[in-house]
């Protein structure tokens, strides 16, 4: 398994790969660490322990895995939420929630279901992580004005802003501000030499020293040396639940952050990665990372691209970054001492304005007023309400939607014609000379493409005059699978067409699909010799039976 994953070594460019991604998740690692409450050392060992161990076992070979945007706006939520009600057990409840969120990630992985974890549409994606972007930017307005952040998520700062405005700090205002413009306003051409993060990082912190003194400016302060301490799991029966929950959605967003940019990935390197095997390598990682409490973590876009563009080709390169990282932590922690704290919501508060989907906010009212609808509307719920409840709700209208669409599609798949004059049917000319020769006695019943329920309904339309004809070809040969509710409607109108003594006929050369009618007991009612490969066949079959009562009832 390891030997496959590191076949394609490229030492040069893998060593230059992980110090240059340990370079731009330093100032990230401590941003998110700080934002999340958790503190920057929870941030750095987040980078450094699910940055070492997705890259070990994952399924993807150049993927940077560290903690990331969306995923630190739901451990924030969990974090605050935890501690405000066990002042003394919230921490370790949070961090037994990552582990439970890894081992659901590994369970993903274990019962390959990965490829359906991104299976949603782009409106409900776009509009979730444009709102974590906005929860992001909205949790930094407090410490970008010198405060610390108040309780109650975004609902509370926005409800504390004005006081926060009114005792404005305008020394960190005027760091967090300058650190701003420089990730906005630094030169694209040198971004690829250096990332605008850690020259903010380092510019900024040395103008706090040199102009501000140590005391008016709120730091980090000494990152701890040494490895972090174990977490002793802690399940609380009272609110087994709301961890549950808790770990669903952080685990389902790591698959899915994580999968799109493992997507992202394999489009530069024009390699495939093992979703599974890649949801399996983040489970392990994120269960490890709560574990020592630190941040969990994900696929991070800018780093995979990064390791990518620089040489990488394969997981060395990730455990370079997480070794170096370890190193800065272990041997180099007093480093980040000066730091002020506005320098790193200012980095938090420009990830959380690249998290915004602008690419598809600029032109979703061009794609689809519904699209539109759709997105903003998850959008709002994300940040106002609850990240599963927007989701959720945004993949069923989108559904819904979609089903709509479909059915109106599919009804005009469904035709019912007597007269060839109509040319609605891929009949060749031999075939529409039999149907011609019926002299409107015969009902050409024809369906195509894939039926699903929303059919059913045009299927009973169609088939509402079945007294004026004396047989009736039911042609499925164009139909490659029917579901339950569509084999219902069709064995209804054979038992209509068998009540007003119009002989029916079947079409099914498709194996599947008579399977399935088979096992839906729709032809049971039907004699073995009116059932059809060719339509030919058929259309002689219900000539003959027409032909055949024309002379009985000159007879009588």
């Amino acid at each position: 398994m390891f030997k496959e994953r590191f076949k394609d070594v490229n030492l040069k460019g893998d060593l230059f790969g992980g110090v240059t991604t340990a370079i731009i998740s330093l100032p990230l690692a401590l941003a998110f660490g700080v934002a999340s409450g958790a503190g920057a050392e929870a941030g750095l060992w987040g980078a450094i322990l699910v940055g070492f161990f997705a890259a070990l076992f994952g399924g993807s070979s150049t993927l940077i895995s560290e903690p990331t945007g969306p995923m630190t706006v739901i451990m924030t939520a969990i974090l605050t939420t935890m501690v405000a009600k066990y002042p003394e057990s919230g921490m370790a409840i949070s961090f037994t929630v990552v582990m439970m969120a890894g081992g659901f990630q590994f369970l993903i992985g274990t019962l390959k279901l990965g490829k359906y974890v991104t299976l949603m549409p782009y409106s409900v994606v776009s509009g979730f992580m444009s709102g974590i972007g906005v929860i992001l930017i909205i949790l930094q307005l407090s410490p970008l004005l010198g405060h610390a952040a108040p309780s109650g998520g975004v609902i509370g700062t926005l409800s504390a802003l004005p006081d926060l405005l009114t005792n404005i700090k305008l020394s960190e205002l005027l760091l967090g501000l300058l650190t701003l413009a420089t990730l906005f306003l630094f030169p694209k051409k040198y971004r690829k030499y250096v990332p605008a993060q850690l020259v903010a990082l380092v510019a900024i912190t040395l103008i706090s020293v040199i102009f501000f003194d140590t005391e008016s400016i709120r730091r980090i302060g000494e990152i701890p040396a040494g490895l972090p301490s174990l977490v002793i799991p802690h399940i609380n029966a009272d609110i087994f639940m709301t961890m549950v929950i808790d770990a669903l959605v952080l685990g389902t967003l790591g698959c899915i952050d994580t999968l799109l940019t493992a997507v992202i990935g394999d489009s530069l390197t024009r390699k495939e990665h093992d979703s599974d095997k890649e949801l399996r390598g983040q489970g392990i990682a994120n269960m490890i990372s709560g574990l020592f409490g630190a941040l969990p973590g994900a696929g991070a876009t800018m780093g995979t691209v990064t390791n990518i563009q620089v040489g990488a080709r394969s997981p060395v390169s990730g455990i370079t970054r997480a070794v170096v990282l370890a190193l800065v932590v272990l041997v180099a922690g007093g480093l980040t001492e000066p730091i002020p704290m506005a320098v790193l919501a200012g980095i938090a508060v420009y990830v959380g304005f690249n998290i915004l989907d602008w690419s598809f906010i600029q032109r979703a009212h061009k794609v689809s007023v519904q699209a539109m609808a759709v997105m903003y509307g998850v959008m709002i719920l994300t940040v106002f309400v609850d990240l599963i409840i927007a989701v959720g709700l945004g993949v069923f209208i989108s559904n819904i939607l979609i089903i709509e669409r479909l059915s109106r599609e599919q009804a005009r798949q469904v035709k019912a014609i007597s007269d060839t004059d109509q040319n609605v049917v891929p009949l060749t000319q031999s075939e529409r000379g039999l149907l011609d020769q019926a002299n409107g006695k015969v009902l050409f019943f024809y369906l195509s493409g894939p039926m699903i329920f929303s059919v059913s309904k045009a299927i009973s339309r169609q088939h509402t005059s079945i007294a004026d004809y004396e047989a009736m070809i039911l042609d499925l040969t164009d139909v490659p699978m029917i579901d339950v509710t569509v084999g219902l409607a069709l064995e209804n109108a054979i038992k209509d067409a068998q009540d007003a003594n119009c002989e029916v006929f079947l079409l099914c050369p498709n194996l599947h699909t008579k399977e399935q009618l088979q096992k839906f007991h729709v032809i049971d009612s039907l004699p073995i010799e009116n059932t059809f490969l060719f339509r030919y066949e058929a259309l002689q079959a219900a000539l003959k039976h027409v032909n055949t009562k024309t002379e009985s009832n000159l007879l009588t």
